[in-house]
């Protein structure tokens, strides 16, 4: 009895044992399959891993370029009104440069006009003192006005301050030139040597130079006519010669009296306030 117990109990451990053993060809799967599966595990964990930064690079980058762009479009805005700014700017130059043209090309006009005026001026006077002896009379013109020297034996007694008949003669032809130009001012000067003088009337040169061109300007206005507005005496005695004093000659040409044209400027002036 005990041997047959004692048998049935090798064979069931023996059944046993032999149930529970796996062969190694599946056991070598399994532990390939096993590793395989933590490979895998791994490198998915590394790719996260990679992925999660390259994810926060690209974050990173793309919150740097909407930083570059919002950058970029901020001076794209600047620039914009900048140049906006310069075109307005541009565009006020550019007025302001037409309308100085304009008051060029007007002003030249005026120019023109006067240059004109001062040449019919100048003929004028001329044609009528035509007749008069050139060394007692010169004409000339010098920037824009006209000058008409008449030496002092043409207009007086030496010493004296009262215009002879050849002088009086001499103004009446240029008076009819005045009183038909009557938009030009007129300038008397009276000028001496410079050989000192005193008498009774004249206290020295300068007091004979101006009573001299005061009397030009009363025959002018109150024998001819000429507006005494438009007509101004001035005396310069022996400030301002035209030669040397040092000749009998040169003081001859020093003792005149110059009468000087001169068309009125009034547009211009105007135009250049």
């Amino acid at each position: 009895m005990k041997k047959i117990s004692f048998a049935i109990g090798i064979g069931l451990t023996s059944f046993m044992v032999s149930s529970c053993l796996v062969p190694k060809t599946k056991l070598d799967a399994s532990e390939a399959g096993r590793f395989a599966a933590l490979f895998s595990c791994d490198s998915l964990r590394n790719l996260l891993s990679e992925s999660r930064e390259r994810c926060a690079g690209l974050v990173t980058d793309t919150t740097n370029l909407g930083s570059n762009l919002r950058n970029a479009v901020a001076m794209l805005n600047t620039n914009q009104a900048e140049n906006q700014k310069l075109s307005m700017q541009l565009a006020l130059k550019k007025q302001q440069l037409d309308d100085r043209e304009a008051t060029i090309a007007q002003m030249q006009l005026l120019i023109n006009e006067q240059n004109r005026k001062v040449q019919s001026l100048l003929d004028n006077v001329k044609n009528a003192l035509l007749g008069f002896n050139n060394e007692d009379l010169t004409i000339r013109e010098e920037g824009g006005k006209v000058y008409v020297a008449m030496s002092d034996k043409l207009l007086f007694e030496s010493g004296s301050a009262v215009v002879n008949e050849l002088g009086q003669n001499a103004l009446g032809k240029l008076a009819e030139v005045l009183n038909r130009q009557t938009d030009i001012d007129v300038y008397i000067e009276g000028h001496t040597d410079s050989v000192p003088i005193k008498t009774l009337v004249f206290k020295d040169n300068w007091d004979l130079s101006v009573i001299r061109a005061t009397s030009v300007v009363r025959i002018l206005s109150e024998n001819y006519g000429v507006n005494p507005l438009q007509i101004q005496p001035c005396g310069r005695g022996e400030h301002k010669p035209i030669d040397t004093n040092a000749t009998a000659e040169g003081r001859a040409r020093n003792r005149r009296t110059e009468i000087i044209m001169a068309p009125r400027l009034d547009k211009l002036f105007e135009m250049l306030k």
